[in-house]
C-alpha cells in the first residue's frame, strides 16, 4: 500500500525549448523546505487536521453513533455546503459502488443511500424531499459554525417537512448533527431538544474536516471502512514527519506548483484523476487549494493558483486541447490507479475492420492507463508541465492517504505563499451583505455598505 508521485515531466531535463523547472531550482527549494516543514509541524495544536488520522477517541464516538442508527433508514440526508457536503460526496464516489443511490437494497448491503443538499436551490430541495419517505429517512445537519445561513436554511426547511410526516417528538430521533462543540445554533438547539450531537473540533477547519465526523459519520452509515481510510491518513503523516523534501511526498506536490507557478507562470493547476471513482475527490480539491491559498499578502499583493478539475480519460475530447496548444500556464497533475490492466477485456469482434480489429487482446484498464501515459507524454513533448501521483489500489486506505496528502500539501503551500491557508477573508463580504439583506440583526454596517454601492445602470443593459 503506497503513493508514488513521478514528477518527471515537471523538469527541464525531460521538457524540450527550456522549460521545467532547472536542477538548481529545485535544489533551492529542497534546501528551504526545512524550514515550511519546521512552521507546519509545530503548529499541531492549532491546525487539528493534522491529528484527526490518530483521533480514536473522536473516531470511535463517531462509531457509537452510526451503529445504533444502521439498519433504522433507508436514506441519509445531509445538510451541508462547501467542505460539509465535498468532502462526504467524494468519498460516497469514491469508495461505494457507482450509482450507490440507484442500486437496490441488497446491492447495497442493506446499507442506506446517500443524498447530499449542497446548496439551496429550492428546485432540488423539493424534488429531494418529494421523492423520500422521511419516516425512513436519518438527517445529518453539518455546520462547524452551526449558524451557516444555506445549511441552516435548509434545515429549517427540512424540520419542518420531518415533523410534517413523523410528528414534532419523532422527528427528534431523525437527527444528528454535526458541529462545534460549544457553539452555535446547532449546539444551542441540540442541548433545547436532546438531538444527537458529533463535533468538529474547534481547530479543525471546514475544508479540512472530511476525516472527522464531517466525512467519517455518513461515511460509517453507508458501509467505508473509517479505520482503513484514517490508517491510510495516519501513514501519510508518519511519512510526512521526515523535513527532507525528497522523502516528503505532499511536501514535494506543494513545493512542486509552488515553483511552477512563481518561477515559471504556471498559476492553473489541473487534478486530473484517470478512475471516475476520484472525480469528485478532483473538486473537493479545488475548494481546498482555491479557499486556502488565494488570499492578499501582508504586503497587499494578490496571490494563489487556480485549481482546475478534469477527469480522463473524458477530458481528452475537451479540456486536453487547451493543456497541449492553449497558453503555457498550467500544470497537470494525473492521479492512476494500478493493477486494473486485466479488467474489462474487450472482445475481439470485427476482425476485418482495422479500426476496431488492433483492440482485440486489450482490456479497459489497459486502454485508460495507456491514455494517460500517452497523454502525460504528449503534454511532455510540447513543454508542458505534468505529474503522476499513483495509487497501489482504489480503497479506504488509499483515498485516506490521497486526502491528508493534499490537506498537508496544502498547509505547506500557505506557507510558501506566505499567506494564512486557515480562513477565507475573500467570502465573509459577501456573507455579511446577505445577512443585511436578509434582515439578520447585527448587518447594520454591511447593510449600509450594500446601500451605498452603485445601482444597476440602465445604459450598461442589454
Amino acid at each position: 500500500m503506497a503513493l508514488s508521485l513521478d514528477f518527471t515531466n515537471m523538469m527541464d531535463a525531460a521538457l524540450p525549448h527550456g522549460a521545467g523547472i532547472t536542477a538548481a531550482q529545485w535544489s533551492a527549494a529542497a534546501a528551504g523546505f526545512a524550514s515550511v516543514h519546521a512552521r507546519v509541524h509545530r503548529m499541531q495544536q492549532e491546525l487539528g487536521f493534522l491529528t484527526l488520522p490518530r483521533n480514536d477517541a473522536l473516531r470511535d464516538a463517531t462509531l457509537a453513533v452510526a451503529a445504533p442508527l444502521r439498519g433504522r433508514f433507508d436514506d441519509v440526508l445531509l445538510l451541508g455546503i462547501g467542505g460539509s457536503a465535498l468532502g462526504p460526496i467524494a468519498l460516497r464516489t469514491a469508495l461505494r459502488p457507482p450509482a450507490w443511490n440507484a442500486l437496490s437494497a441488497d446491492a447495497r448491503g442493506n446499507a442506506p443511500r446517500l443524498h447530499v443538499l449542497d446548496n439551496v436551490d429550492p428546485a432540488t430541495i423539493a424534488a429531494t424531499l418529494h421523492r423520500l419517505h422521511l419516516s425512513r429517512t436519518l438527517v445529518l445537519v453539518v455546520s462547524k459554525s452551526g449558524g451557516t445561513v444555506e445549511t441552516m436554511a435548509q434545515y429549517l426547511i427540512v424540520r419542518q417537512a420531518l415533523a410534517d410526516a413523523v410528528g414534532e417528538e419523532a422527528a427528534r430521533a431523525h437527527l444528528v448533527f454535526v458541529t462545534d462543540p460549544e457553539v452555535g445554533a446547532l449546539r444551542t438547539i441540540a442541548r433545547a431538544e436532546g438531538i444527537t450531537t458529533l463535533e468538529v473540533p474547534p481547530n479543525v477547519g471546514g475544508r479540512f474536516s472530511v476525516l472527522s465526523p464531517v466525512g467519517l459519520l455518513p461515511a460509517a452509515l453507508i458501509g467505508i471502512d473509517i479505520h482503513a481510510l484514517l490508517a491510510g491518513a495516519a501513514d501519510v503523516m508518519q511519512r510526512a514527519e521526515s523535513a527532507e523534501l525528497s522523502a516528503n511526498l505532499p511536501g514535494t506536490f506543494a513545493m512542486l506548483q509552488h515553483t511552477a507557478d512563481t518561477q515559471h507562470g504556471r498559476s492553473i493547476q489541473v487534478l486530473m484523476p484517470y478512475a471516475d471513482p476520484l472525480r469528485d475527490l478532483a473538486l473537493w480539491f479545488v475548494q481546498l487549494w482555491a479557499e486556502s491559498l488565494g488570499k492578499i499578502r501582508h504586503d497587499g499583493t494578490p496571490v494563489g493558483p487556480t485549481p482546475l478539475p478534469a477527469v480522463g480519460a473524458t477530458d481528452q475530447h475537451s479540456q486536453v486541447q487547451l493543456f497541449m496548444e492553449g497558453p503555457l500556464d498550467k500544470t497537470v497533475t494525473f492521479i492512476t490507479v494500478k493493477g486494473r490492466e486485466h479488467e474489462g477485456a474487450i472482445p475481439a469482434r470485427h476482425a476485418d475492420i482495422p479500426e476496431l480489429s488492433y483492440l482485440a487482446g486489450h482490456t479497459l484498464g489497459e486502454l485508460i492507463d495507456i491514455e494517460q501515459r500517452a497523454t502525460a507524454g504528449a503534454l511532455a513533448a510540447r513543454g508542458r508541465f505534468n505529474a503522476t501521483l499513483a495509487i497501489d489500489a482504489m480503497d479506504a486506505w488509499h483515498v485516506g492517504a490521497l486526502l491528508q496528502t493534499f490537506a498537508l500539501a496544502t498547509a505547506y503551500a500557505g506557507v510558501l505563499y506566505d499567506v494564512n491557508a486557515f480562513n477565507q477573508p475573500g467570502v465573509e463580504l459577501g456573507k455579511h451583505f446577505a445577512y443585511a439583506m436578509l434582515g439578520r440583526a447585527g448587518s447594520e454596517q454591511a447593510r449600509a455598505e450594500w446601500d451605498a454601492l452603485p445601482k444597476p445602470d440602465p445604459r450598461f443593459r442589454v
